[in-house]
């Protein structure tokens, strides 16, 4: 089956100062779709820059996606009536530094107001599974995260995020949190991080599921000469048995190697 789409898109950004307290920023994208035909995708936030490195934003913005070929034509559960996907986002984060710099804090709250959104699920019309437009999503949540130098050579960073779903999605976690920790010395650099995630829908619907699991990735690299990188990178060192979309095991403990050559 041959299927042929063109999509031609535009942008403008705008920015400006407004004194040394306030940054308004704006953009607008036009995208005419073959297909679908145009839509604008407009975004707009300020920025307030307070008294002891404290910063205050808001913003809001438009998302959107065409279904891809793969998902309309290749391959079950291929749907041709697929409509694009759409979103609004807003969002108020505050964010402070502290101690010279050395600490960072911050908070972010969202709201996601979306529609049809497209997810795997089973098809209503015989058996098997179909590409559909899902309907609304109505999704809020938080995130928090900090990081602190501890001194040249060592710094530790974290974060907590939690979602609440009117209507689950797929791949989306209700809580997720990460330590880190990070060592760089000479020719050394060397991090890790763990990362506990609850709650990841996996399918949704009727038999919809959810998962949790622990991850723990390690990274480390060795400047041998001006020329030379040696690294070495460690995924899923718990070997932890997991999915993010029903159906599709992600790997287990996985351990990599190489370098890499600067002219």
């Amino acid at each position: 089956m041959d299927k042929h789409e063109d999509e031609l898109a535009g942008y403008i950004d705008f920015r400006q100062d407004i004194g040394s307290w306030l940054t308004f920023n704006a953009g607008l994208r036009a995208d005419h779709h073959s297909r679908i035909g145009l839509e604008w995708v407009p975004q707009a936030g300020l920025a307030f820059h307070l008294p002891h490195a404290i910063e205050l934003k808001a913003s809001a913005s438009k998302g959107f996606r065409y279904p891809i070929l793969r998902e309309m034509y290749m391959f079950p559960p291929q749907n041709p009536d697929l409509q694009p996907e759409s979103m609004w986002n807003y969002e108020l984060a505050f964010s402070q530094r502290l101690m010279e710099g050395r600490l960072t804090y911050g908070v972010n709250f969202f709201y996601i107001d979306g529609k049809n959104l497209i997810q795997t699920l089973p098809n209503p019309n015989g058996s098997g599974m179909l590409n559909q437009n899902s309907g609304e999503i109505e999704n809020t949540g938080v995130e928090i995260q900090v990081a602190y130098r501890i001194n040249r050579q060592w710094s530790v960073d974290g974060n907590y995020s939690f979602l609440h779903m009117e209507n689950p999605v797929i791949a989306a976690p209700e809580h997720k949190l990460y330590a880190g920790a990070n060592f760089s010395h000479g020719r050394w650099n060397v991090s890790t991080g763990v990362q506990y995630v609850e709650g990841l829908y996996t399918s949704v619907g009727e038999n919809g599921n959810k998962e949790n699991f622990v991850l723990w990735n390690l990274r480390a690299s060795f400047r041998a000469c001006k020329w030379l990188d040696i690294w070495a990178r460690g995924e899923n060192l718990l070997a932890q048995k997991y999915e993010i979309n029903a159906g599709y095991p992600m790997p287990g403990a996985t351990v990599m190697a190489g370098f890499n050559l600067s002219f």
